[in-house]
């Protein structure tokens, strides 16, 4: 399987480089597997076309205001996104113009707090912080880490609409974009349609965005991300598969955080609560054993996100519809359309 089997041409005035006028009035491409052709809808329309019964679960991880500016000892600009800390003042994070940063260097970045880099891989780079910082830190000095297609700086509309409404814990390097469509009143309506919504919290790290630069789709390896479930989520997830009923994903990161629990559970295929991390790389022949339909936004060419919904859709299947997208005039990407595959 090649990863140039999964890329598509999208022309760059279909790239949504800022978000809707309007949180939830974005286009909705519907994607029924079981019929031929799709239908054009909105985001408005949601509600209704998902079963009363169903599960609806949610990435509830807040985006960090990741992405830092400071400089090296010897003057030059420094840009870091810091995706994780893993363990008091240590942080994984990505560096830009990586090969500069080797161990040893030292960063100086806002507010007087120093940065040693102790170890790399890649593009990522660990920090040593003194001193610690927290949370705070990131939102007085940091800036949401956009991603490079949006082509500009973040300003005060992306930290509103790059965010979730219904956003918790801070820990992701980037949005969880399906769930940028929902608002508190589309929620509400879903809710009474009978519709149960759970969450989960996968922190989206660069496993999620990071481009598949190997030419052989299975060679390609998957960063890990951490994973939480709540037994209040797991247990009405395990009541709908057990009585039949639809479990509908949030985007991607959703899919990736229960298939990975259900292929490693105690119980054949089961979804237990806990904390977790996943390395799951889902492509064309994977078994999903928990997800039924999936609301997911219209993806970058050959990215491991449009493996997953090929595996999930079909391939042709899949391309067909973002021709058809392109041929409508979809917006793209992060701050783009979405799609809704039943």
């Amino acid at each position: 399987m090649l990863a140039r089997d999964f890329s598509f041409e999208v022309p760059s005035r279909l790239i949504a480089r800022r978000p809707a006028a309007r949180r939830g009035g974005e286009r909705l491409l519907v994607l029924d597997r079981a019929r031929a052709g799709n239908r054009h809808a909105t985001m408005a329309e949601l509600p209704d076309l998902l079963p009363a019964g169903s599960v609806l679960v949610l990435n509830d991880s807040r985006v960090r205001k990741a992405r830092i500016h400071g400089s090296s000892e010897n003057g030059g600009s420094v840009e870091l996104v810091f995706l994780e800390e893993i363990g008091p003042g240590r942080w994984r994070a990505l560096a830009r113009r990586a090969r500069r940063q080797r161990v040893g260097k030292r960063l100086l970045l806002p507010d007087g707090v120093q940065a040693r880099v102790v170890a790399a891989d890649a593009d990522a780079r660990e920090l040593e912080l003194h001193p610690p910082v927290g949370e705070d830190y990131f939102e007085r000095h940091g800036a949401m880490p956009l991603p490079p297609y949006i082509e500009r700086a973040p300003d005060a509309d992306d930290d509103e609409r790059y965010q979730t409404v219904y956003a918790r814990e801070f820990g992701s390097a980037a949005a969880p974009t399906a769930g940028l469509h929902l608002t508190p009143d589309l929620l509400e309506a879903m809710r009474a349609r009978g519709i149960d919504i759970q969450y989960v919290t996968l922190h989206i790290g660069p496993g999620t965005f990071q481009p598949v630069r190997t030419e052989r789709l299975e060679d390609h390896r998957m960063h890990e991300e951490s994973v939480a479930l709540n037994a209040q989520a797991a247990a009405a997830i395990e009541a709908a598969r057990r009585d039949r009923r639809e479990v509908i994903a949030v985007g991607t990161t959703v899919v990736r955080a229960l298939e990975s629990r259900a292929a490693a559970g105690r119980r054949a295929g089961a979804v237990t609560p806990g904390r977790w991390r996943t390395g799951l790389f889902i492509r064309p022949g994977h078994r999903f054993r928990v997800v039924t339909r999936l609301l997911t936004n219209l993806h970058t060419p050959g990215s491991t996100l449009v493996a997953l919904v090929a595996a999930f859709a079909g391939r042709e299947r899949l391309l067909d519809a973002y021709r058809e997208a392109v041929a409508h005039d979809y917006r793209f990407f992060s701050y783009g359309d979405a799609m809704l595959i039943l």
